[in-house]
């Protein structure tokens, strides 16, 4: 009996080889379900909810996320490949199944009688020559032209949704990231918006150099559309106010109240006029049109003095999208209509409104040098929107990771066949049992490249006798899953993230590590001991 339940009899204990038998049974289940994903050939996996909604994906880190996972082991290493996505935006399936690979290596040397410290210890040392080998393996570069974005964003993209459609959205990834970025190369990626259409299909999806909002003007006699528009961005208030404290007007007689009605009324309308004046300053000839975008609301006696000024007001814009509005279009955002002036105005070059159903949605575009821009994602239903959503994420993702790295990794498995000859060169330097460990690892890293030629159609083995084969070879090799052969990563334009790689080393190893050394598993928590009321 174990000390734990001596203390507590209801303890669930697991000891020892048992222990270990679940973690790397947990791992490897996670593995075998993922396993399929990989790659620009992977399969789909459909997902039903409780509800009956439905969510057809193969990204791994969707599926993380909307599987419910009960094994706890396998719970742990779904949160961490999340992380991984949270991180850098890709390699949550490759975190996945190189631990789960990692613990399958070192379970064979366990089951022969080795101790997992020993195991541990030359992962250990594995993980800092991979490391090594990734720095001597990147493609360094202060500047991309766009051809090494575009392959770098198609490579992400490829993994998630069709060819055709990658490269449609690689070329929009770019280009918007091309407009948000700055002369150091930093980007925000808050800076794109990123809007839903339900209608038509995802080939009509495309990039707006401007911004798009999901609602329109407020007034029936608004124009619909306008050219050559100033564009006023506000958050004022222009309806009755509340009180943030409890306060109550009281009156006697129905006259004071009829006054302190106009006086409100009063009080709003001087700053409608302080809008309608300076319109009138600005467009000076009927070519030119004045719209008002105000983040709080704006009252329908407002809206009707707005109307008859000829201006074209929007109330209640989304918070996130006012920094994007002046990024877009120029000016400043007015939190006050005291001394309003025409330095405070952007400009935008066409500005109408669009029906879809019962929803409306407002185009800003033609804007003089935008710092924002919106992806416009169109799908015939809503859970391909939610799939085109979650690719160009990562696309742009890629693409944000070249720029903050300056350096690129050659894919198509490239990286793990030149870290498995350096592994096993290293190995041989190795004294005592620790080389078994590092073996390990290295045999372990092929899971990639063998799971991206299973998954193409191929037999695992006769691509990895490809591979391997050209060790030798002086330009990174990796597997065309148009041949099943050996390939030049660069030339077939295949790359992945520097930081990905780096940061898929580091928790793979982690992990796999301190999984390895659990030797008690205690199912002993307050709630697991809770009896029948």
């Amino acid at each position: 009996m174990s000390s734990i339940q001596l203390l507590n009899p209801k303890a669930d204990v697991s000891r020892h080889s048992q222990a270990l038998s679940i973690n790397i049974n947990g791992a490897r289940g996670l593995q075998d379900v993922l396993k399929t994903n990989l790659g620009p050939k992977g399969t789909y996996k459909m997902l039903i909810s409780g509800a009956g909604d439905i969510k057809i994906t193969k990204d791994g880190n969707v599926l993380l996320h909307e599987m419910q996972i009960q094994h706890p082991t396998a719970n742990l290493i779904a949160k961490a490949s999340t992380a991984q996505n949270d991180q850098t935006g890709d390699g949550t399936t490759s975190t996945v199944l190189l631990i789960g690979e990692l613990l399958r290596q070192a379970e064979i040397h366990i089951s022969d009688g080795l101790h997992p410290r020993v195991v541990t210890d030359g992962f250990d040392l594995a993980k800092k020559k991979a490391l090594e080998v990734l720095n001597k393996f990147k493609i360094s570069q202060k500047e991309y032209n766009k051809e090494v974005l575009l392959n770098v964003s198609k490579t992400a993209l490829k993994t998630k949704t069709s060819r055709k459609l990658a490269d449609q959205l690689a070329e929009i990834c770019v280009e918007a990231v091309n407009i948000i970025k700055d002369d150091s190369n930093k980007v925000d990626l808050h800076m794109i918006e990123i809007m839903q259409m339900q209608h038509r299909s995802e080939n009509d999806s495309q990039l707006i150099r401007g911004l798009v909002l999901d609602h329109g003007a407020r007034h029936p006699d608004m124009k619909k559309s306008v050219t050559n528009a100033f564009i006023l961005t506000c958050n004022v208030s222009l309806e009755y106010e509340k009180t943030t404290v409890n306060a109550g007007f009281f009156y006697k007689t129905a006259e004071e109240r009829e006054k302190l009605v106009s006086a409100e009324r009063e009080f709003i309308d001087r700053r409608v006029q302080k809008i309608i004046d300076l319109k009138k300053a600005v467009c000076t000839d009927s070519s030119k049109n004045f719209v008002v975008i105000n983040q709080q609301g704006i009252d329908p006696a407002s809206l009707d003095m707005l109307a008859k000024a000829g201006i074209v007001a929007i109330r209640r814009a989304k918070r996130r999208n006012m920094e994007r509005l002046t990024l877009a279009c120029g000016g400043q955002p007015v939190n006050s209509f005291e001394n309003l002036n025409a330095s405070v105005l952007g400009y935008a070059g066409q500005v109408y409104e669009y029906v879809l159903g019962e929803e409306k949605f407002t185009f800003i575009e033609d804007v003089k040098d935008p710092k924002s821009a919106t992806i416009l994602l169109k799908a015939p239903t809503k859970f391909a929107l939610n799939q085109l959503k979650d690719s160009i994420y990562d696309g742009l993702r890629a693409i944000k990771n070249v720029l903050s790295d300056q350096s690129v990794v050659p894919g198509a498995g490239a990286f793990e066949i030149a870290a498995y000859h350096e592994l096993t060169k290293y190995e041989q330097t190795i004294k005592g049992k620790a080389r078994i460990g590092v073996r390990a690892f290295a045999d372990a890293l092929l899971i990639i490249p063998k799971t991206l030629a299973s998954n193409a159609g191929y037999d695992a083995q006769d691509a990895m006798v490809k591979l391997l084969a050209e060790k030798d070879s002086q330009v990174p090799v990796g597997i065309n899953l148009e041949t099943g052969d050996a390939a030049d990563a660069e030339v077939l334009g295949v790359y992945d993230n520097f930081v990905v790689k780096q940061q898929l080393l580091e928790s793979c190893n982690m992990i796999a590590c301190n999984l390895l050394l659990v030797d008690e598993m205690m199912k002993a928590g307050l709630t697991s001991l809770k009896g029948p009321e």
